[in-house]
């Protein structure tokens, strides 16, 4: 029981990563920046995206575990699931990793980001993963 705990609580660690990430995302594209020295932000753009990148690393390792240690890792529609949620969060850092990779980061480029399909599908997968996960929880 301690270890299904644990891998729910791992999983839950690096979903709160990358919605932090995702929120502290929003709030810069908001800002107007030309780049990412000019944000007046106490913490960086780049501080939150190579947060959600080493996040994202370890997320559907994470995710399958926690499934298998909640017991519906058997069914094939979940490992289905899971191989394509893996793919979305790798799909995911490819395109933040885009970003990192610039000299500068604008709030436009972060806008663009936070739109990006990528992005946007990664963050509906963790809703469904954690509603999953919680609805296999409830005693039947």
């Amino acid at each position: 029981m301690a270890e299904n705990k644990d891998q729910r609580h791992e999983l839950t660690e690096l979903i709160d990563a990358v919605e932090e990430s995702y929120e502290f995302m929003l709030a810069y594209a908001a800002q107007g920046c030309q780049g990412d020295e000019e944000g007046g932000t106490r913490e960086s753009i780049r501080t939150y995206l190579e947060k959600a990148d080493a996040a994202l690393e370890r997320l559907g390792a994470a995710a399958a575990a926690a499934f298998r240690a909640r017991g519906t890792i058997a069914s094939s529609v979940s490992r289905t699931f899971l191989d394509v949620f893996d793919q979305d969060a790798r799909n995911a850092q490819a395109v933040i990793r885009l970003a990192l990779a610039q000299p500068s980061i604008s709030s436009q480029l972060i806008d663009n980001l936070n739109s990006s399909i990528h992005v946007r599908t990664l963050l509906t997968d963790l809703f469904l993963i954690d509603e999953t996960l919680t609805v296999s929880a409830r005693p039947q």
